[in-house]
Protein backbone atom coordinates (compact mmCIF):
# COMPACT_ATOMS: atom_id res chain seq x y z
CA UNK A 1 0.00 0.00 0.00
CA UNK A 2 1.85 3.47 -1.02
CA UNK A 3 1.80 5.57 1.94
CA UNK A 4 -0.60 8.41 2.03
CA UNK A 5 0.57 12.50 1.49
CA UNK A 6 0.63 14.17 4.28
CA UNK A 7 -1.14 17.32 4.98
CA UNK A 8 0.61 20.44 6.30
CA UNK A 9 -1.17 22.83 8.16
CA UNK A 10 -0.76 25.65 10.85
CA UNK A 11 -2.35 24.83 14.03
CA UNK A 12 -1.54 28.59 15.35
CA UNK A 13 -3.19 30.15 12.18
CA UNK A 14 -5.57 32.77 13.37
CA UNK A 15 -8.56 31.25 11.30
CA UNK A 16 -7.77 27.83 13.32
CA UNK A 17 -7.56 29.67 16.93
CA UNK A 18 -10.50 31.37 16.27
CA UNK A 19 -12.70 28.21 16.28
CA UNK A 20 -10.05 25.31 17.14
CA UNK A 21 -13.24 22.98 16.82
CA UNK A 22 -14.04 23.97 12.82
CA UNK A 23 -10.51 23.50 12.16
CA UNK A 24 -10.31 20.21 13.10
CA UNK A 25 -13.58 19.00 11.64
CA UNK A 26 -12.22 20.43 8.25
CA UNK A 27 -8.88 18.81 8.79
CA UNK A 28 -10.10 15.33 9.58
CA UNK A 29 -12.37 15.78 6.31
CA UNK A 30 -8.80 16.22 4.75
CA UNK A 31 -6.82 13.38 5.70
CA UNK A 32 -6.55 10.87 8.94
CA UNK A 33 -2.86 12.21 10.34
CA UNK A 34 -1.89 15.86 9.39
CA UNK A 35 1.70 17.41 10.11
CA UNK A 36 2.57 20.55 11.43
CA UNK A 37 6.12 21.66 13.44
CA UNK A 38 4.24 22.69 16.55
CA UNK A 39 2.17 19.53 16.98
CA UNK A 40 3.95 16.82 15.08
CA UNK A 41 1.74 14.50 13.90
CA UNK A 42 -1.68 14.91 14.60
CA UNK A 43 -4.16 11.92 14.53
CA UNK A 44 -7.42 13.17 13.84
CA UNK A 45 -9.72 10.29 13.75
CA UNK A 46 -11.29 8.11 16.19
CA UNK A 47 -10.61 4.30 14.79
CA UNK A 48 -6.86 5.55 14.59
CA UNK A 49 -6.61 7.09 18.17
CA UNK A 50 -7.86 3.75 19.51
CA UNK A 51 -5.33 2.33 17.74
CA UNK A 52 -2.51 4.25 19.22
CA UNK A 53 -4.12 4.33 22.54
CA UNK A 54 -3.76 0.04 22.67
CA UNK A 55 0.16 0.28 21.73
CA UNK A 56 1.74 1.78 24.09
CA UNK A 57 4.92 -0.30 22.91
CA UNK A 58 5.26 2.12 19.50
CA UNK A 59 3.46 4.95 21.20
CA UNK A 60 5.29 6.32 24.53
CA UNK A 61 3.90 8.41 26.82
CA UNK A 62 7.52 9.44 28.62
CA UNK A 63 7.28 12.76 26.44
CA UNK A 64 8.81 15.10 29.04
CA UNK A 65 12.13 15.65 30.52
CA UNK A 66 10.26 16.07 34.00
CA UNK A 67 9.18 13.04 35.81
CA UNK A 68 5.33 12.83 35.10
CA UNK A 69 3.26 10.65 37.43
CA UNK A 70 1.49 8.55 35.97
CA UNK A 71 0.60 10.10 32.97
CA UNK A 72 4.09 9.76 31.24
CA UNK A 73 5.42 6.54 32.41
CA UNK A 74 4.87 3.47 30.18
CA UNK A 75 4.59 -0.13 32.34
CA UNK A 76 5.72 -1.44 34.15
CA UNK A 77 6.15 1.76 36.55
CA UNK A 78 2.89 3.07 35.19
CA UNK A 79 1.23 0.45 36.30
CA UNK A 80 2.94 0.51 39.47
CA UNK A 81 1.99 4.78 40.37
CA UNK A 82 -1.42 4.43 38.61
CA UNK A 83 -2.23 1.79 41.67
CA UNK A 84 -1.44 4.56 44.00
CA UNK A 85 -3.26 7.05 42.02
CA UNK A 86 -6.21 5.12 42.13
CA UNK A 87 -6.96 4.30 45.15
CA UNK A 88 -7.43 8.25 45.88
CA UNK A 89 -10.08 8.31 43.29
CA UNK A 90 -12.76 5.08 44.74
CA UNK A 91 -16.07 5.22 44.93
CA UNK A 92 -16.09 5.62 48.39
CA UNK A 93 -13.47 8.40 48.21
CA UNK A 94 -15.73 10.32 45.87
CA UNK A 95 -18.85 9.63 48.24
CA UNK A 96 -17.46 11.56 50.94
CA UNK A 97 -15.81 14.25 48.57
CA UNK A 98 -19.86 14.86 47.48
CA UNK A 99 -21.70 16.70 50.18
CA UNK A 100 -18.50 19.23 50.58
CA UNK A 101 -18.34 19.67 46.33
CA UNK A 102 -22.07 20.10 46.63
CA UNK A 103 -21.60 22.93 49.06
CA UNK A 104 -19.19 24.78 47.05
CA UNK A 105 -21.47 24.77 44.09
CA UNK A 106 -24.75 25.84 46.05
CA UNK A 107 -22.55 28.45 47.55
CA UNK A 108 -21.16 30.04 44.21
CA UNK A 109 -23.85 29.59 42.04
CA UNK A 110 -26.42 31.90 44.98
CA UNK A 111 -23.80 34.61 44.78
CA UNK A 112 -24.03 34.92 40.85
CA UNK A 113 -25.27 38.23 39.91
CA UNK A 114 -29.10 37.87 38.88
CA UNK A 115 -30.46 39.80 35.06
CA UNK A 116 -27.39 41.84 34.60
CA UNK A 117 -24.66 40.89 32.23
CA UNK A 118 -21.70 38.81 33.56
CA UNK A 119 -18.20 36.87 32.10
CA UNK A 120 -19.66 33.63 33.29
CA UNK A 121 -15.80 31.87 32.65
CA UNK A 122 -14.24 34.33 34.77
CA UNK A 123 -16.66 34.53 37.92
CA UNK A 124 -17.69 31.42 37.83
CA UNK A 125 -15.67 28.86 35.88
CA UNK A 126 -12.67 29.34 36.96
CA UNK A 127 -13.27 29.66 40.64
CA UNK A 128 -15.27 27.11 40.72
CA UNK A 129 -12.53 24.98 39.62
CA UNK A 130 -10.40 25.87 42.24
CA UNK A 131 -12.75 25.79 44.96
CA UNK A 132 -13.47 22.02 44.07
CA UNK A 133 -9.69 21.03 43.86
CA UNK A 134 -8.35 22.71 47.13
CA UNK A 135 -10.80 21.22 49.48
CA UNK A 136 -9.91 17.46 48.14
CA UNK A 137 -6.80 17.95 48.44
CA UNK A 138 -6.43 19.68 51.43
CA UNK A 139 -4.73 22.91 50.66
CA UNK A 140 -5.69 25.83 51.85
CA UNK A 141 -8.15 28.18 50.67
CA UNK A 142 -4.92 31.04 50.11
CA UNK A 143 -3.57 29.33 47.58
CA UNK A 144 -6.50 29.80 45.49
CA UNK A 145 -6.08 33.37 43.83
CA UNK A 146 -1.85 32.16 43.20
CA UNK A 147 -3.17 28.94 41.20
CA UNK A 148 -5.28 30.91 39.38
CA UNK A 149 -2.71 33.21 38.38
CA UNK A 150 -0.16 30.65 37.59
CA UNK A 151 -2.88 28.72 35.58
CA UNK A 152 -3.16 31.67 32.75
CA UNK A 153 0.23 32.04 32.66
CA UNK A 154 0.80 28.62 32.23
CA UNK A 155 -1.63 28.56 29.20
CA UNK A 156 -0.19 31.85 27.81
CA UNK A 157 3.45 30.26 27.50
CA UNK A 158 2.20 26.51 26.81
CA UNK A 159 0.41 28.24 23.36
CA UNK A 160 3.69 30.54 23.14
CA UNK A 161 6.11 27.82 23.49
CA UNK A 162 7.91 30.06 25.35
CA UNK A 163 10.21 27.57 26.66
CA UNK A 164 12.11 29.43 29.44
CA UNK A 165 9.03 30.91 30.84
CA UNK A 166 7.23 27.17 30.64
CA UNK A 167 9.95 26.34 32.90
CA UNK A 168 9.91 29.10 35.37
CA UNK A 169 6.20 28.40 35.40
CA UNK A 170 6.76 24.87 36.19
CA UNK A 171 9.35 25.61 39.19
CA UNK A 172 6.89 27.99 40.62
CA UNK A 173 4.34 25.30 40.57
CA UNK A 174 6.37 22.85 41.80
CA UNK A 175 7.48 25.32 44.79
CA UNK A 176 3.85 25.45 46.19
CA UNK A 177 3.84 21.74 46.32
CA UNK A 178 6.91 21.25 48.49
CA UNK A 179 5.99 23.68 50.80
CA UNK A 180 2.90 21.63 51.50
CA UNK A 181 4.84 18.76 51.92
CA UNK A 182 7.45 20.43 54.08
CA UNK A 183 4.18 22.25 56.49
CA UNK A 184 3.01 18.55 56.99
CA UNK A 185 6.84 17.70 57.98
CA UNK A 186 7.18 20.34 60.26
CA UNK A 187 3.87 19.70 61.63
CA UNK A 188 4.32 16.01 62.21
CA UNK A 189 1.47 14.39 63.97
CA UNK A 190 -0.37 17.33 64.09
CA UNK A 191 -0.52 17.76 60.19
CA UNK A 192 -3.79 17.31 58.56
CA UNK A 193 -5.48 14.25 57.73
CA UNK A 194 -5.64 14.95 53.90
CA UNK A 195 -5.35 13.43 50.89
CA UNK A 196 -1.78 15.32 50.83
CA UNK A 197 -0.63 14.09 53.81
CA UNK A 198 -2.10 10.44 53.40
CA UNK A 199 -0.32 10.31 50.08
CA UNK A 200 3.24 11.13 51.69
CA UNK A 201 2.98 7.95 53.17
CA UNK A 202 2.57 5.54 49.75
CA UNK A 203 5.08 3.07 48.83
CA UNK A 204 6.24 2.46 45.22
CA UNK A 205 9.18 -0.24 44.61
CA UNK A 206 9.27 -1.22 48.28
CA UNK A 207 9.94 2.41 49.19
CA UNK A 208 7.96 5.31 50.12
CA UNK A 209 7.37 7.91 47.20
CA UNK A 210 9.90 10.48 46.58
CA UNK A 211 9.42 14.32 46.54
CA UNK A 212 9.97 14.23 42.83
CA UNK A 213 7.35 11.62 42.67
CA UNK A 214 4.92 13.14 45.16
CA UNK A 215 5.27 16.75 43.55
CA UNK A 216 4.75 15.03 39.94
CA UNK A 217 1.90 13.26 40.96
CA UNK A 218 0.31 15.92 42.69
CA UNK A 219 0.91 18.48 39.74
CA UNK A 220 -0.80 15.98 37.41
CA UNK A 221 -3.90 15.99 39.57
CA UNK A 222 -4.18 19.45 40.20
CA UNK A 223 -2.56 21.09 36.70
CA UNK A 224 -4.76 19.45 34.05
CA UNK A 225 -7.89 19.48 36.42
CA UNK A 226 -7.77 23.32 37.19
CA UNK A 227 -7.89 24.01 33.12
CA UNK A 228 -10.19 21.19 32.19
CA UNK A 229 -12.83 21.55 34.54
CA UNK A 230 -12.84 25.34 33.78
CA UNK A 231 -13.49 24.53 30.27
CA UNK A 232 -15.74 22.24 30.88
CA UNK A 233 -18.21 24.62 33.14
CA UNK A 234 -18.01 27.22 30.42
CA UNK A 235 -18.65 24.44 27.77
CA UNK A 236 -21.69 22.69 29.35
CA UNK A 237 -22.99 26.85 30.35
CA UNK A 238 -22.89 27.56 26.98
CA UNK A 239 -24.53 24.77 25.63
CA UNK A 240 -27.10 25.19 28.20
CA UNK A 241 -27.91 28.77 27.40
CA UNK A 242 -28.36 27.55 24.08
CA UNK A 243 -30.45 24.84 24.49
CA UNK A 244 -33.00 25.68 27.32
CA UNK A 245 -35.43 22.66 25.98
CA UNK A 246 -32.88 20.42 27.74
CA UNK A 247 -33.97 22.34 31.48
CA UNK A 248 -36.64 20.78 31.82
CA UNK A 249 -35.45 17.32 30.23
CA UNK A 250 -32.68 17.23 33.15
CA UNK A 251 -34.88 18.45 36.46
CA UNK A 252 -37.27 15.66 35.74
CA UNK A 253 -34.45 12.86 35.14
CA UNK A 254 -31.40 14.00 36.88
CA UNK A 255 -30.01 10.42 35.89
CA UNK A 256 -29.29 11.67 32.56
CA UNK A 257 -26.90 14.66 33.88
CA UNK A 258 -23.69 12.18 33.29
CA UNK A 259 -24.99 11.17 30.00
CA UNK A 260 -25.71 15.08 29.56
CA UNK A 261 -21.88 16.04 30.46
CA UNK A 262 -20.15 13.29 28.32
CA UNK A 263 -22.06 14.13 25.62
CA UNK A 264 -21.70 17.83 25.02
CA UNK A 265 -17.72 17.48 26.20
CA UNK A 266 -17.61 15.17 23.33
CA UNK A 267 -18.75 17.30 21.01
CA UNK A 268 -16.64 20.38 22.35
CA UNK A 269 -13.91 18.69 24.11
CA UNK A 270 -12.31 20.27 27.27
CA UNK A 271 -8.64 18.94 26.16
CA UNK A 272 -7.33 19.74 22.82
CA UNK A 273 -4.69 17.13 22.64
CA UNK A 274 -2.18 14.97 24.39
CA UNK A 275 1.27 14.31 23.15
CA UNK A 276 2.66 10.72 22.56
CA UNK A 277 6.17 10.21 20.90
CA UNK A 278 6.78 7.04 18.80
CA UNK A 279 9.62 4.55 19.45
CA UNK A 280 9.61 3.11 15.97
CA UNK A 281 8.87 3.89 12.47
CA UNK A 282 4.95 3.15 12.85
CA UNK A 283 2.43 3.40 9.88
CA UNK A 284 -1.56 5.20 10.65
CA UNK A 285 -4.31 5.26 8.47
CA UNK A 286 -0.97 4.73 5.51
CA UNK A 287 0.73 7.54 6.89
CA UNK A 288 4.76 6.51 7.65
CA UNK A 289 5.46 8.59 11.36
CA UNK A 290 9.59 7.74 11.78
CA UNK A 291 10.62 6.62 14.96
CA UNK A 292 11.37 9.70 17.51
CA UNK A 293 8.94 11.79 16.39
CA UNK A 294 6.15 13.68 18.33
CA UNK A 295 2.66 12.49 17.88
CA UNK A 296 -0.49 14.20 19.06
CA UNK A 297 -3.72 12.33 19.78
CA UNK A 298 -6.66 15.12 18.57
CA UNK A 299 -9.51 14.45 21.00
CA UNK A 300 -11.24 17.70 19.59
CA UNK A 301 -11.19 15.66 16.85
CA UNK A 302 -11.53 12.03 16.90
CA UNK A 303 -14.64 12.48 19.32
CA UNK A 304 -16.30 14.48 16.41
CA UNK A 305 -15.51 11.86 13.85
CA UNK A 306 -18.74 11.56 11.39
CA UNK A 307 -17.60 8.00 10.92
CA UNK A 308 -18.75 7.09 14.52
CA UNK A 309 -20.83 9.92 15.55
CA UNK A 310 -23.00 11.03 12.77
CA UNK A 311 -23.78 14.66 13.32
CA UNK A 312 -21.15 15.73 15.67
CA UNK A 313 -23.16 18.61 16.75
CA UNK A 314 -25.95 15.87 17.82
CA UNK A 315 -26.24 15.97 21.58
CA UNK A 316 -27.53 12.62 22.09
CA UNK A 317 -28.61 11.43 25.70
CA UNK A 318 -28.69 7.01 24.86
CA UNK A 319 -25.33 7.53 22.81
CA UNK A 320 -23.33 4.37 23.60
CA UNK A 321 -20.38 5.63 26.23
CA UNK A 322 -17.97 3.33 25.10
CA UNK A 323 -17.46 5.47 22.07
CA UNK A 324 -16.79 8.50 23.84
CA UNK A 325 -13.16 9.08 24.47
CA UNK A 326 -13.23 12.53 26.86
CA UNK A 327 -11.58 10.33 29.56
CA UNK A 328 -9.03 8.74 26.65
CA UNK A 329 -8.67 4.69 26.72
CA UNK A 330 -6.57 2.09 27.93
CA UNK A 331 -3.98 1.62 30.66
CA UNK A 332 -3.57 6.04 29.94
CA UNK A 333 -7.31 6.76 30.70
CA UNK A 334 -7.74 10.07 33.00
CA UNK A 335 -6.08 9.45 36.15
CA UNK A 336 -8.62 11.72 37.94
CA UNK A 337 -11.89 11.33 35.81
CA UNK A 338 -13.34 9.86 39.16
CA UNK A 339 -13.75 13.37 40.44
CA UNK A 340 -14.13 15.55 36.99
CA UNK A 341 -17.21 13.11 36.80
CA UNK A 342 -18.63 14.08 39.93
CA UNK A 343 -17.32 17.92 39.99
CA UNK A 344 -19.45 18.26 36.78
CA UNK A 345 -22.45 16.49 37.78
CA UNK A 346 -22.82 18.18 40.98
CA UNK A 347 -22.20 21.41 39.24
CA UNK A 348 -25.43 20.40 36.56
CA UNK A 349 -27.28 19.19 39.15
CA UNK A 350 -26.82 22.47 41.33
CA UNK A 351 -27.00 24.73 38.62
CA UNK A 352 -30.61 23.32 37.49
CA UNK A 353 -31.68 23.36 40.51
CA UNK A 354 -30.91 26.71 41.48
CA UNK A 355 -31.22 28.58 38.11
CA UNK A 356 -34.47 29.25 36.44
CA UNK A 357 -32.60 29.86 32.85
CA UNK A 358 -28.82 30.84 31.39
CA UNK A 359 -29.29 33.76 29.03
CA UNK A 360 -26.67 34.26 26.27
CA UNK A 361 -26.97 37.42 25.13
CA UNK A 362 -27.15 38.69 20.97
CA UNK A 363 -24.72 41.28 20.90
CA UNK A 364 -21.36 40.19 23.16
CA UNK A 365 -21.19 36.41 21.59
CA UNK A 366 -18.71 34.37 23.28
CA UNK A 367 -15.14 34.39 22.71
CA UNK A 368 -12.95 30.63 22.35
CA UNK A 369 -9.91 30.09 23.99
CA UNK A 370 -6.88 29.48 22.08
CA UNK A 371 -5.20 26.62 21.91
CA UNK A 372 -3.81 24.77 24.49
CA UNK A 373 -6.73 26.10 26.03
CA UNK A 374 -10.15 25.38 25.36
CA UNK A 375 -13.84 26.22 25.89
CA UNK A 376 -14.04 30.31 26.24
CA UNK A 377 -12.14 33.00 27.44
CA UNK A 378 -15.46 35.02 27.17
CA UNK A 379 -18.55 34.07 27.74
CA UNK A 380 -21.33 36.33 28.39
CA UNK A 381 -24.45 35.55 30.00
CA UNK A 382 -27.31 36.93 32.10
CA UNK A 383 -28.65 34.64 34.65
CA UNK A 384 -32.55 34.37 35.82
Amino acid sequence: MPAQEIVQWDPKDPEALANQIAAYDRLRLQCPVAHSDFLGYSILRHEDVLTLLGDHESFSDAVSARLTVPNGMNPPHHTISRQVNDRYFTPGVMERFEPVCRSIAAELIDALPRAQKLNFSEIFAEIYALRGQSPFLGWPADLEEPLRRWTIRNLVATGEQNHTAMKQIAMEFDGYIRQLLSDRRRAGENAPRDLTTSLMNERVHDRKMTDEELVSLLRNWTVGELSTISASVGILANLLSQARELWPRLRSNPRLVDAFTDEVLRSHAPLVSNRRVTTKDVEISGVRIPAGKRVSIMWASANRDESVFGDPDDILLDRDPSLNLLYGAGIHNCPGAPLARLELRVLIEELILRVDRLVPIENDPPVRAHFPGSGFSKLPLIIW
